[in-house]
């Protein structure tokens, strides 16, 4: 058994096999997932797993370098935004990207993976750039 948090398999999978650069994007119940994009799918109802739960699991064991977010969380002032910015300041997320919500689904095309969440927030997304440890 692992002494981890992250117990699913298919995202301690996802997080052992990624490289310098490789991108994650761990999404709120409505953002589409790209054609070609493996799907990691959680939701199981409105808000069960909710976004920062998901993402300080994932943070446990994956390496970031940088983030990314659609400024539009910015904008919609959603409660996530109080734990993104504690998690960026103490270094956790890396330096942020802002880019407009579509330019976001656009890049979501390259992500290695969409973790799909049950939060029902509007711009509870974020796309992690996974970094190194040495």
């Amino acid at each position: 058994m692992k002494k981890t948090p992250l117990l699913n398999v298919a995202l301690s999978r996802l997080v052992a096999s990624l490289g310098h650069g490789d991108i994650v994007v761990i999404g709120d119940a409505g953002l589409p997932v790209p054609a070609g994009v493996e799907l990691i799918d959680l939701a199981l109802t409105h808000g069960v797993p909710d976004f920062v739960t998901t993402l300080r699991v994932v943070l446990s064991e994956m390496q970031v370098e940088s983030h990314v977010l659609a400024e539009e969380i910015l904008l919609k002032h959603s409660p996530a935004l109080q734990a993104l910015d504690e998690l960026s300041t103490s270094g956790e997320l890396g330096s942020r990207e802002l880019l407009s919500h579509e330019a976001f689904k656009v890049l979501s095309r390259r992500a290695r993976a969409v973790v799909r969440t049950g939060e029902c927030q509007p711009y509870c997304n974020i796309a992690l750039i996974a970094g190194v440890t040495f």
